[in-house]
């Protein structure tokens, strides 16, 4: 169970602290141009929702990835991959398609790249909570 809640703390923690840099902080500007978000975002419901995906994507992981017979890196790489197209298809694309912009094409750019920046943080992170052994600390052969 304590590999479990560090795979959530995985992905929450960098997901909540990059989407709020990201879209508050970093590109406010730029997503104030699209026009797309409500000028008082409702941060509660953000984290709720990041809380929700967290625990799928740990349950995920620990279904589909921690039992492979792969290095740490290897199941990061296929996690990463799995992730962030999961991701991206209800993030970027789903919202494109339904919700007004001012430029589709610019949103799906800025999306794209804050899902790449995302995932290249949280498998990592998820593997190697998956990785630990009891001790909970990753031995040097786990990282290879």
């Amino acid at each position: 169970m304590t590999r479990f809640i560090l795979a959530v703390l995985a992905y929450l923690v960098p997901t909540f602290a990059l989407g709020f840099v990201w879209h508050l902080v970093l590109f406010e500007q730029y997503y104030a141009a699209l026009q797309i978000y409500r000028a008082d975002v409702i941060i509660p419901f953000g984290f709720a929702s990041m809380l929700i995906q967290a625990v799928v994507f740990a349950w995920i992981y620990r279904q589909t990835v921690a039992s492979a017979p792969w290095s740490t890196w290897s199941k990061a790489s296929a996690y990463a991959v799995l992730g962030a197209t999961l991701s991206w298809s209800f993030t970027t694309l789903a919202v494109a398609a339904k919700n007004l912009m001012a430029s589709v094409p610019d949103y799906v750019l800025i999306e794209t790249a804050f899902t790449l920046v995302q995932w290249a943080l949280v498998a990592p992170l998820t593997a190697l909570a998956f990785g630990l052994p009891a001790g909970g600390r990753a031995r040097t052969a786990d990282l290879g």
